[in-house]
């Protein structure tokens, strides 16, 4: 059985659902990734245009509260922000914590293009985070 991931936010709208797409490109078969949030909204633009530079959809995505997976059982919780981290919920099972904050690529302000640069570099921070996990956890298989 694969394992588990639930990548956690408080909106479930940027960091989260980038670094679902991204873990789910990076592990391939490897993993079963999911991604909520502790307050819900929409998948955010500028997040699934980032990840399209990248050649990873992620307009299908639809934002989910964490509520939709209570009483499953994951191996890891990956939290990407501070409020997730102090707000999340514990999972039965054997779910390993991990906790990487984020900056919130959806407070940035100036026009269209400067938000998007942000969203990006909070892209490329998750992807050099996820990168490093999946490769530290493939040596330890």
């Amino acid at each position: 059985m694969k394992p588990r991931v639930l990548v956690l936010c408080t909106a479930n709208s940027s960091r989260s659902q980038m670094a679902e797409g991204l873990l789910r490109h990076l592990a391939g078969d490897r993993l079963e990734v999911y991604s909520a949030g502790t307050h819900p909204s929409t998948v955010n633009p500028l997040a699934i245009a980032a990840m399209q530079e990248r050649g990873i959809p992620i307009s299908h995505h639809r934002s989910k509260h964490l509520s939709e997976f209570l009483g499953q059982s994951f191996d890891y919780v990956i939290t990407v922000c501070d409020h997730a981290a102090e707000n999340c919920p514990v999972f039965p099972g054997k779910a390993r914590r991990i906790h990487w904050g984020f900056p919130d690529p959806a407070a940035a302000e100036g026009t269209e293009a400067e938000r998007l640069q942000v969203f990006r570099e909070v892209r490329d921070a998750i992807e050099a985070r996820l990168r490093a996990w999946v490769e530290r956890n493939d040596e330890n298989e």
